[in-house]
């Protein structure tokens, strides 16, 4: 079975190799692998979580049927997209205590400036 690690590098590779904007846009961003799982019905389904900041918000935004046409490929079931500036400054939010590593790459991928 592959990692989620290693469907987003594959998800990643895809999108360099036949979307080259997409994938350009992608450099930027921090893609995961995230799992919903339905205890009553004991299924799992994958979605692709796509954390930007908001300067490339609208570009991304323009090109999401290509990130979800290349996700639905892979089996995965939709593409999520969330602002990473957003979740930095979201007061209510836990993941600060829940991941600190995960945080501090989201802090990382809102003070991108290029």
């Amino acid at each position: 079975m592959i990692s989620r690690e290693q469907l987003a590098k594959e998800y990643i590779n895809i999108l360099n190799n036949y979307y080259p904007v997409a994938g350009r846009l992608l450099h930027h961003c921090l893609v995961r692998i995230l799992t919903l799982n339905a205890d009553r019905m004991n299924k799992h389904s994958y979605y692709l979580g796509i954390y930007y900041p908001n300067i490339i918000g609208a570009a991304l935004l323009e090109q999401q049927d290509i990130f979800r046409d290349a996700a639905e490929n892979l089996g995965l079931v939709e593409v999520v997209f969330l602002n990473a500036n957003h979740l930095v400054k979201d007061p209510y939010s836990k993941i600060k205590r829940q991941d600190f590593r995960f945080w501090l790459e989201l802090c990382w991928i809102a003070q991108n400036k290029n």
